[in-house]
């Protein structure tokens, strides 16, 4: 069996300035790293998911951060750099990629070898998905240079709970 490898949250309202929870630079230095893993992967015959905030305009996560991603705009898209490689989009309106989306069921379907997670934000977004995953028993690895968040902190912090807590492989060293 091939790989599944899961985009999460590279849309605009992560990868775009000017959107309220925009991430920084470290951001935009993830894209040409994750376009050479989509290119290395797909050549593998890997399939790629990536799975997308999408909020509805009252969504509850909004009593913690600032509505962003409302779905059906640009700022819930893939950004234009990655456009090319989302032929499968799940949306979500969590943390995880897996609450309240079919992403169990297509991996079921899928059956891969292993689970590569890249995007961001690496303790949130990415730190849950990873966790459901590995609570599903899949293999997973995470390029620490294909991940990035607003906290440097946390971004070690999480990389390191993937690692030592949850058992995923950590591959390649952190980028700040």
């Amino acid at each position: 069996m091939a790989n599944v490898v899961l985009v999460v949250d590279m849309v605009g309202g992560f990868c775009e300035e000017g959107y309220p929870l925009y991430v920084g630079p470290t951001v935009r230095d993830i894209i040409p790293r994750i376009r050479k893993l989509l290119d290395a992967e797909k050549a593998k015959g890997s399939h790629l998911i990536f799975v997308c905030d999408s909020h509805a305009p009252d969504d509850a996560e909004f009593q913690m951060f600032p509505p962003h991603c409302i779905g059906g705009t640009e700022e819930a898209e893939v950004i234009p750099e990655l456009r090319e490689f989302a032929a499968d989009v799940i949306p979500k309106a969590r943390y995880s990629g897996f609450y309240g989306t079919n992403l169990e069921q297509r991996l079921r379907e899928l059956a891969p070898d292993k689970i590569i997670v890249a995007g961001d934000c690496t303790n949130i977004c990415v730190l849950y998905t990873v966790a459901d995953a590995r609570n599903r028993d899949y293999p997973v690895e995470v390029p620490a240079d294909c991940v990035a968040t607003f906290d440097p902190e946390a971004h070690t912090f999480a990389l390191q709970q993937m690692e030592k807590v949850l058992g995923a492989k950590v591959v390649g060293a952190p980028v700040r």
